[in-house]
């Protein structure tokens, strides 16, 4: 006799698990959960495309080329990660194209640019602070200065984030600028830290 409502409860969580996963399949933004952990040496361009693939296989959203959102010397960020819409995992579409991912049509917030697991990234104000987001680039997503070596260095040098949050510690276009405020202090993981940082990334889906 108890093994029917067994039965029941199987099925139940099957019934609740399909509709998550195919939301997952269809995420095309999000911030990694975690950095790969050597500051800005990200093993470049490469490395941190890499990182973004790997961390949406796991989460289940794998079927898509995904690209890290950096510039280099020779690279824009904004050239290298298709042209929308994006979603993220709970299906908010937080720009609907370049243009607007560029602009203040954008919706990215502390609220929406949400990691790979659908989780809240730890923004200012919170311990410890994560809102430093790799970028290497201008506000237009053209390729910054600042990108410790094109993601080669974990020591001297520095490296252009922006706030997923949109908060700094001034109330200026540059602290509320999620790919363009500040320049880190290091390219290291504790120079990282030291900013508000944690070697996190944007990665959108490219097609």
């Amino acid at each position: 006799m108890l093994k029917a409502p067994l039965i029941v409860f199987a099925v139940a969580g099957i019934a609740v698990a399909g509709p998550a996963a195919a939301q997952m399949q269809d995420m095309s933004f999000f911030i990694t959960s975690a950095g790969p952990g050597d500051g800005a040496n990200l093993g470049g361009l490469e490395g941190a495309d890499a990182h973004c693939q790997t961390l949406a296989e796991d989460a289940g959203a794998g079927g898509k080329t995904w690209r890290a959102y950096l510039s280099t010397g020779n690279q824009n960020a904004r050239d290298r990660i298709g042209s929308g819409p994006w979603q993220n995992a709970e299906g908010v579409v937080v720009a609907e194209s370049i243009e607007a991912l560029h602009s203040d049509a954008n919706s990215i917030s502390k609220e929406t640019a949400l990691s790979e697991k659908g989780e809240t990234v730890n923004g200012r104000g919170d311990s410890p602070n994560r809102h430093d987001i790799l970028t290497g680039s201008n506000p237009d997503g053209t390729a910054n200065e600042n990108t410790c070596g094109d993601w080669t260095l974990n020591g001297e040098g520095s490296a252009m984030v922006g706030h997923h949050d949109r908060m700094g510690l001034r109330d200026d276009a540059p602290s509320k600028s999620w790919n363009s405020s500040h320049g880190s202090r290091g390219c290291g993981q504790a120079a990282l830290q030291g900013t508000g940082g944690d070697g996190l990334l944007y990665c959108f889906a490219a097609n």
